[in-house]
Order: C-alpha cells, then structure tokens, then sequence
C-alpha cells in the first residue's frame, strides 16, 4: 500500500510539472555536451546523488573562431549532508554570447526516498538568481546616437524543480532548471528579448561487458517553446574504472567524442570536441569542452560511489 501511495504521488507530481513547464513560453539555455557528468547544473534533483562531496568546474568554448561566439564557464558542489535523504548544493555559470553576458547563482535541495528495495527517487528545488548584462560597446552600430543602444543590466529570480529515479544501473530524469519566463528591455518597445522555462528528459543505462569493460548509451532531449526540439545521444565505454572514450550526435547540429580519465579516486578529468553539421561549420572550428572534477568520500562512505553517471 506504501509503494502504490508513493507511486500515485510520484506520477501526480510529474504530471504537473510537465503540464506546468510546457504552458511557459525562446532562448537556449547553455548547451553541454558533457552534461552527465553535472547533471546537477540542469536537475536539481541530483544534489547529494554521488554519496560524496562533487565538486565540478566546466569551461565551453564554442564556434571557435566566430565573433561573439558562446563562452560558458560553470561551476557545482552538491553533498549528502548527514540527514538521512536530504542532499544540497551550489551553482555557478558565467555566460557569454556577443554583447551580452549572464551570470547565475544558484541553491539546490533535494530529497531521495527508497522507491523499492533497488530504485530509489529523488526530488529537487533550484532556487537563485540571474544577472544579465548587455554592452552595445560589442556591437557594429549605424547610428552611435541611437538611445535604444544603451548599456543595461537587469536581473530575475529563478525556480528550478525536478526528479530524478534511478538504480546502480540506469536513471531516468525529468526537469526544468527554470520555471520562471523572464523577460528584458520591456521598457523599450522596439526590442523585447526573453528567456524561456527549458524542460529536460536524461535517460540512460550501464551495460557491464566484462569485468573491465562498461557500456553507458544516454540520452537527453531539451524543449523549449519557439526553438527547435535538442535531442543528444551518446554512446560512452568505460575501461578498468579509469579510462572513458565515447562519441556523441546532437540531432541536426554537431557530432562530439569524448574523453575522460579517473586520475585517482578523488580526481578526474575529462574533454569532449564538437564538429559543427550544419551550414555555421563552415565558418568556426568546431567548439571545445573540459571539466575537472574532484570528490571527497563522506563519513558515510569509505569510498566515493563508483557508479558510472
């Protein structure tokens, strides 16, 4: 009766989310193609999940060679913290894409429940907030005296929610790091830019090979209302624990591969290259990635957990 009651919730609860998230009206959010390893930057629910003290910095330099190109940097710390399913953590993403850059500051809270004896669900809350600057001073300008032209800056709260179901073996995941619509210049008729709420669905499974050889096919699909649907799907090996190697294919945009090596317990790293397919090849080198992350066991555990997502 527990689990049935727990299910009944768990299946109330997303369907409002998804109803919720798709009734918001785009903007695209940053664009990670080594986004399984933060999964916390896009899922709340997350925080906590790795049973250990994650600390990740991301740097993504992309159209290499393309004036005002996008320029992220990114930053999360997430833990359990000693109440029993209760995980926390904190963001940070510096994002710039010609004359305008975002920085966002975030909070994140979640809970895991024993869903069964296996699976386990968590839910989670984004809470923070987002400070946009434009700097016409970047731009070709025709009419210098223009007074729309004017450097400006605003910020807007953020609202995050999401959950996250998953056993040592595979994991589903639905979220939205923002639920709220933002909305800049809308003092000035003549140009309105807006952010839309982004909603996120992450799956994927680990196929154990051999004792030292794991396979992990994923996928992720962005929507957003205006733009077009983003769908990633990669294909990643893990060798001895240590080593990753994989390709990946955003449909209708790049083809990626991926590298990443476990210096040791507490340290890895990783670097993913994206090849441009559409017609914006032709005019970049292609746009590069690395992470560096770094983990400390709890007191909970002796060792950080080795799962492969």
């Amino acid at each position: 009766m527990k689990k049935n009651k727990t299910y009944n919730m768990f299946m109330l609860l997303l369907l409002s989310f998804v109803m919720l998230t798709t009734t918001l009206q785009a903007q695209q959010e940053s664009q990670f193609t080594q986004y399984m390893y933060n999964t916390v930057s896009i899922n709340p629910a997350y925080a906590g999940n790795r049973g250990s003290l994650s600390l990740l910095g991301l740097y993504r330099n992309q159209w290499v060679g393309l004036d005002g190109a996008p320029e992220t940097m990114n930053f999360t710390a997430h833990s359990p913290i000693g109440v029993r399913g209760v995980g926390l953590g904190i963001g940070f993403t510096s994002d710039k894409i010609g004359p305008s850059s975002e920085s966002i500051v975030s909070a994140d809270f979640s809970y895991t429940i024993n869903f069964s004896e296996k699976i386990q669900l968590s839910f989670g809350i984004k809470g923070g907030i987002s400070l946009m600057d434009i700097n016409p001073n970047k731009l070709l300008i025709y009419n210098p005296n223009d007074y729309n032209l004017e450097f400006n800056s605003s910020s807007s709260p953020i609202i995050g929610l999401g959950f996250f179901l998953h056993s040592e073996d595979w994991y589903l995941g639905v979220s939205s790091p923002n639920l709220l619509e933002t909305e800049y210049y809308d003092d000035i008729q003549v140009s309105t830019a807006s952010e839309k709420s982004h909603l996120y669905f992450t799956g994927g499974y680990i196929f154990t090979m051999s004792p030292i050889i794991k396979f992990k096919p994923a996928l992720m699909v962005k929507a957003v209302t205006g733009a077009p649907l983003a769908i990633d799907v990669s294909a990643n090996m893990l060798f001895y624990d240590q080593l990753t190697l994989g390709l990946a294919y955003r449909f209708d945009a790049a083809v990626s591969a991926l590298a990443g090596f476990q210096i040791n317990d507490n340290i890895m790293i990783g670097y993913a290259y994206d090849y441009d397919t559409t017609e914006l090849g032709n005019y970049n080198n292609g746009s590069h990635e690395i992470f560096l992350r770094f983990e400390l066991g709890t007191r909970f555990k002796a060792k950080v957990n080795p799962r492969f997502f």
